[in-house]
């Protein structure tokens, strides 16, 4: 592929792409690897782990490739099957992770180092050891609304949820975080 193929749409990428050329699937990740990237890492719990997620986006993209339409843009195609395969990650470390006890993010809690106060690193590993807690589709949009800072309607279309539906598990989900961070949950 020379560099011509550089100031091509994204939906002419595709085209090509789906005709055999992996050059062209190859400019689109390239194109769209930040992004991707940054999603997993919302989700990820490591730098490896963001990678894996990540590889598994652009798989199930390449796979899916016939699927787009090209009524919304590609990045926005690529955006959904990111939260997706988030999701599924979310879901599948929820079986392992259910047994996490509430005193290990409770003791975090109420661990208060004078020497460190109350960081932004410190209060980053509470949520996060929070939001493990929480059920898969209540840290998706808690993290999509709160984190990425989405619009209901663009998690919406995220995730195929109408939205009402996010608005109620968004409210659910703030509300379990709140009883967990209060140390109230015994999920």
């Amino acid at each position: 592929m020379d560099s011509s193929h550089d100031a091509w749409t994204d939906e002419r990428l595709v085209r090509v792409a789906l005709s055999g050329d992996d050059e062209a699937f190859a400019l689109l990740v390239h194109r769209h690897k930040r992004k991707v990237f940054t999603i997993a890492g919302r989700f990820a719990r490591s730098g490896p782990e963001v990678e894996d997620i990540s590889q598994e986006i652009f798989i199930k993209a390449y796979r899916g490739l016939a699927q787009f339409r090209g009524e919304a843009p590609f990045e926005h195609w690529l955006s959904r099957i990111a939260v997706r395969t988030c999701y599924d990650t979310l879901r599948k470390r929820r079986k392992e992770e259910r047994d996490v006890p509430l005193e290990m993010v409770t003791e975090r809690m109420d661990a208060n180092d004078p020497e460190d106060g109350f960081s932004p690193e410190r209060a980053r590993e509470i949520l996060d050891s929070a939001l493990v807690r929480l059920k898969p589709e209540e840290r998706l949009v808690v993290t999509l609304l709160e984190l990425e800072e989405k619009t209901v309607r663009e998690v919406a279309g995220l995730t195929g949820w109408s939205e009402g539906n996010v608005k109620v598990r968004a409210h659910r989900a703030r509300k379990a975080l709140k009883n967990i961070l209060e140390g109230g949950d015994a999920r």
